[in-house]
């Protein structure tokens, strides 16, 4: 990505954050950003186009993470363990794109749907394993949506436990935590 459609870009990302979706106009981010409006266009047909960026980039960044640090993991738990760290990671590192989804998960419109769509397609990712660590004997058998679902839920809490604190956020703390409770609530094995 050229640096000019790069800062179209965060700007949108930022302004999607701090305003909302809706509320950020082509202008606010074209003058924030310093382009012309033709530029943005030039790089996005529309500012709908933006937000699909954003969707596409920052979920397929979360998921390729996940692979990567869960290919090599010998057991659910583990990759679980593995999951649950790169998300806080990305929430910390990337909270104005998680700000964005999370918001824009509610209601019917075209893009609410886009945004459901991808997070459900990632806790996807995470029920996988839960059934397999359930079906190995790693896991309570219990409801696999609920719990990768609540998995998900947790690592965001990250995000709102830094807003709370008003302060950034020490990973290694929040990871050690988050693990406890999570290993404690669905491995038959305590580890």
């Amino acid at each position: 990505m050229n640096k000019t459609k790069r800062k179209i870009f965060n700007t949108a990302i930022k302004l999607f954050s701090e305003k909302g979706y809706d509320n950020a106009s082509v202008e606010d981010i074209t003058a924030i950003a310093g382009v012309a409006k033709g530029s943005l266009y030039y790089h996005f047909s529309k500012k709908e186009d933006i937000f699909d960026m954003l969707l596409q980039e920052g979920m397929g960044l979360l998921k390729n993470s996940i692979e990567i640090k869960t290919k090599k993991c010998t057991s659910s738990l583990e990759k679980i363990k593995a999951i649950i760290l790169v998300e806080i990671k990305v929430i910390v590192k990337y909270e104005d794109f998680l700000n964005v989804v999370l918001s824009q998960m509610w209601g019917e419109k075209e893009k609410n749907q886009k945004c459901k769509k991808a997070v459900f397609e990632y806790i996807k990712i995470i029920e996988d394993i839960v059934k397999e660590g359930i079906d190995n004997g790693e896991f309570y058998d219990g409801d696999v949506e609920a719990i990768a679902s609540g998995i998900f839920g947790v690592t965001c809490s990250s995000l709102i436990y830094r807003l709370k604190k008003n302060r950034e956020v020490d990973v290694d703390k929040v990871y050690k935590g988050f693990i406890d409770n999570v290993t404690r609530t669905i491995s038959i094995i305590q580890k």
